[in-house]
């Protein structure tokens, strides 16, 4: 049986880009065979993957990252995957979470944490430490996308995986 991670060498160059690389990377070690995929558009938002993967906005894994804030006021980058159709309410998951507040990162923020750039930020394969929660509502989804390091790529997942492979806690965003 064939190995169902496309061989870099031969696949469309944006698999060996070093982002990329991290990511499949990341997920073999995390016992995860699925493909990356490469889109043909970007697909910054969650509408745009949505449309690029004929699926519903809702099944898409929304990379956010935030700066959640301690009790003792330690900052500290916070990834919210939410299914796309979702809204992150940043009071209630601080309530629910212990954070004294979450406050949305901007783009020098987010690569410094994760080392992706906003709109390829994936769940795993981060470059430094980001604690991460998982929208339960991408429960309801057999299939979900997630970023694979670039604006151009995603991989097939799902809600479980996710929770699993960033040691993440499943909770309710809004």
């Amino acid at each position: 049986m064939a190995d169902p991670t496309p061989d870099v060498a031969t696949s469309p160059p944006l698999l060996a880009h070093p982002a990329v690389a991290r990511v499949r990377r990341a997920l073999t070690e995390a016992g995860v065979s699925a493909e990356i995929v490469v889109l043909d558009d970007a697909a910054r938002t969650a509408a745009q993957a949505a449309a690029a993967l004929g699926t519903s906005v809702a099944a898409i894994a929304n990379s956010l990252v935030f700066v959640a804030t301690l009790p003792d006021g330690t900052e500290t980058p916070l990834l919210v995957l939410t299914s796309g159709g979702h809204r992150v309410d940043p009071e209630h998951l601080a309530a629910a979470t212990g954070y004294a507040s979450i406050d949305k990162a901007d783009a020098a923020f987010v690569r410094r944490s994760t080392g992706f750039a906003i709109g390829g930020v994936a769940p795993v394969a981060h470059t430094g430490h980001v604690t991460t929660l998982v929208d339960a509502a991408l429960a309801e989804h057999e299939v979900v996308w997630a970023a694979a390091g670039h604006p151009h790529t995603v991989f097939p997942t799902t809600h479980d995986e996710l929770v699993r492979v960033t040691r993440g806690r499943s909770v309710t965003v809004r």
